[in-house]
């Protein structure tokens, strides 16, 4: 049993009470029973509006289902479809066109387009690494990677693939910091003279293209020309320069790295790639948002067997060409993914016993720790605009927003400060957020700084929504279906009709392959390209790469355009459903898809419930590296489930692939000490959770996998060996 603690009515959780009135408000100017007193009338009044929000979706989806059953035997028609949704509030109106009015917006959001991570707040070392992989290497990048087409071999450093890749990379400073009639392969000389850079080849001086490109330079404690930095569509690139460096040495110019300006911003995330069941759990996640915020998160591990301690990086000065000192930010601006509405936690209970929003929770912790970067003028500073940016996954619908703004309201009123203060992220992967998603919009249209695609939870919801229409196409076939393009087109159309260029980011999703550099080069410009001033990356090194793909496409000329062409996608499109009619698959086809689901399902369940890994590289049936998470998990999941509900597939087929595939990630993950085998008794709380993911898909929630994840987690945790 759990020790609790009454807290103005609440039953907390011990740990989670200590943490609260001894860490996170310590500093705050936040009194502790403020605080209680607030969380109770946040519970009590918001809750169970929570309740009735979750109560509609379900209302919703029986009717879908109805109409589905009802018109089965009929040919299907879009028209009426649309006109029944619209008729059941599925489709709300449309009002009056508007623009945002979010104010307080750091240059991170507002203005720079660059990567972003999502990183699990949990693991502190990964947090750090993401906070600090605002500057990356750009030579470690394309030397230790596939991006220059092959690998390195294992063992010394290797002369021929450092000379790969010092051309590759002076390829395309010529393209980035263009020089007059030069190349910056043969620049054999980078001096700066009363702070105007100078740059030789052989006896000849040659000047950039663009002047205004030479931002500054910094110089070492004896005087000498360390560094010199230059921009490209508002991100920066530092050459270092170092003839004494192994890499300098070699080089005719001395430049001995080049750092790229990489993840502009990154998410702290609560949510779909950490596995946070209880308090304790909870706590963990808090801590380390307590630490990022407060700037004094430190994480240590043995490496080459010398202790290494990981802390948040200090801005960078350097000299400008006026003379006057000015100042790099060193770190990737830092939002934090709360939970979305459907979890309930026991980490508290509210006066009748039962679990409150978790949801609820986040809102208020995170909004509480976050006001420790808000009270500093100084030092490792996070929002420079005094604002806390809190994405939010997983809404559905307007309705859904605008109780997001009410609670951010009152969590505001509650802890005295501003109104919108905290700023919102609305994640676009739900089919009733993506079909009102200018009304979503709306809703919080004084607190909204980012949208995003999520192509993995957005088809899950497709699937699950649309269930009772028929078999779905093919997993990997549904990146072709019309409403896809629809899907990515008209988020970042409607994102700019209201506003969003110049005051919030519009997103696109995960590379989710962190081992296919060269790929991730080759294809995710697309992102940028398409008018996304922010796009997912799995790594810090992958930022850095994709980082070039914003050199080459300014996102601003590029929304510039769109905003002119107006809307490029329709309703209609993004309402078709992916059914698969008219596929004829063979019985190989059939089992090769159940089996690619089914591994790829264990692959991830295994470790979220056994180790507690909400998100991680996850080798898939073909053995490449994929990230999963909840979402990847989800369509998978409910993929295997449609196929079922309409006799594509049986239950004995799935069965026995599920204990075919168990042995094969059992393989894959033998060398992992942690690891707990689930063939060939297949009785292990993993393999249940997996099956039940499955098999009990049609009545999970919108098809979410957390409501299963987290029961088997809790069962594990209380019980590791069954």
């Amino acid at each position: 049993m759990k020790t609790r603690v009454n807290k103005s009515g609440l039953q907390v959780d011990a740990l989670l009470a200590q943490f609260i009135d001894t860490e996170a408000i310590v500093g705050t100017r936040v009194d502790s029973n403020t605080f209680w007193k607030g969380f109770a009338e946040l519970v009590n009044s918001l809750g169970p509006k929570n309740s009735e929000l979750l109560q509609t979706r379900h209302d919703l989806q029986k009717k879908i289902d109805e109409w589905h059953l009802k018109t089965r035997s009929q040919p299907f028609s879009l028209n009426a479809y649309k006109e029944y949704l619209s008729d059941i509030g599925y489709i709300v109106p449309k009002e009056d066109p508007f623009k945002i009015d979010t104010e307080n917006v750091d240059l991170e959001i507002s203005s720079i387009s660059g990567p972003q991570l999502v990183v699990p707040v949990t693991n502190a070392r990964y947090s750090l690494n993401a906070a600090n992989a605002r500057w990356g290497s750009f030579y470690d990048a394309l030397y230790g990677t596939d991006a220059l087409g092959d690998l390195p071999e294992e063992g010394s450093f290797d002369i021929k693939r450092g000379e790969r890749v010092i051309k590759f990379a002076k390829a395309h400073l010529d393209a980035t910091v263009p020089l007059e009639n030069a190349s910056w392969t043969n620049i054999t000389s980078i001096t700066v003279l009363d702070n105007n850079l100078i740059l030789m080849s052989e006896e000849r001086q040659i000047s950039l293209s663009s002047k205004n490109q030479f931002i500054g330079f910094i110089k070492d404690p004896h005087k000498k020309l360390s560094e010199v930095i230059f921009s490209k569509n508002e991100l920066h690139l530092r050459l270092l320069i170092n003839p004494t460096h192994s890499i300098g040495e070699i080089d005719v110019a001395n430049i001995s790295d080049i750092i790229l300006e990489s993840a502009i911003s990154t998410i702290m995330d609560c949510e779909d790639s950490v596995a946070t069941v209880d308090a304790e759990d909870k706590v963990l996640a808090y801590r380390n948002w307590l630490g990022l915020m407060k700037g004094d998160l430190e994480e240590s591990f043995v490496k080459s067997g010398k202790t290494i301690t990981r802390k948040l990086n200090p801005d960078l000065e350097i000299t400008s060409p006026s003379g006057s000192i000015i100042k790099l930010r060193a770190r990737s601006l830092m939002l934090n993914r709360n939970v979305g509405h459907l979890m309930s936690t026991p980490a508290i209970l509210d006066c009748n016993g039962n679990e409150i929003p978790e949801g609820l929770m986040d809102a208020m912790c995170t909004t509480l720790i976050g006001m420790h970067d808000l009270l500093k003028t100084g030092g490792i500073r996070n929002s420079l605009c005094k604002s806390i940016y809190i994405v939010k996954p997983k809404l559905h619908g307007p309705d859904e927003v605008s109780f997001t703004d009410e609670t951010f309201s009152l969590v505001e009123r509650i802890l005295g400060i501003p109104k919108n203060t905290v700023k919102i992220g609305i994640m676009d992967e739900e089919r009733r957020t993506s079909v009102n998603l200018m009304e979503c919009i709306r809703a919080a249209r004084s607190r909204v700084a980012f949208i995003n695609t999520g192509f993995l939870d957005r088809t899950g919801d497709e699937i699950h929504t649309s269930m009772e229409a028929g078999p779905m196409l093919k997993k990997g076939d549904m990146k072709n279906s019309s409403w896809i393009k629809s899907y990515e087109d008209r988020n970042v159309d409607i994102g700019l009709a209201c506003g969003l260029m110049g005051r919030a980011q519009i997103g696109k999703g995960m590379w989710a392959m962190p081992d296919l550099m060269k790929a991730m080069l080759d294809q995710k410009k697309s992102h940028p390209e398409a008018g996304a001033n922010c796009a997912w990356v799995p790594s810090p090194t992958a930022a850095t790469l994709h980082a070039t793909h914003y050199h080459k496409t300014f996102v601003r000329d590029v929304q510039l355009e769109f905003i002119e062409k107006g809307e490029r996608a329709s309703l209609t499109d993004l309402l078709t459903i992916p059914t698969a009619e008219g596929q004829n698959w063979s019985k190989e086809e059939i089992q090769r898809e159940i089996e690619n689901n089914c591994q790829g399902i264990l692959g991830y369940v295994v470790r979220w419930i056994d180790q507690g890994i909400g998100c991680s590289k996850v080798l898939d049936i073909n053995n490449v590296g994929l990230m999963e998470d909840r979402a990847t998990c989800r369509i998978s999941a409910q993929a295997l489930t449609n196929w079922l509900h309409h006799d594509v597939i049986n239950i004995e087929q799935v069965q026995l692939t599920m204990q075919k595939m168990a042995a094969v990630v059992d393989k894959q993950n033998s060398l992992d000490p942690l690891y707990i085998d689930m063939a060939p008794s297949y009785k292990t709380v993993a393999f249940k959770a997996a099956c039940d993911l499955i098999f009990l898909g049609r009545v999970q929630p919108s098809g979410y996998t957390e409501p299963v994840l987290h029961a088997k987690r809790i069962n594990f945790k209380s019980s590791p060996k069954l």
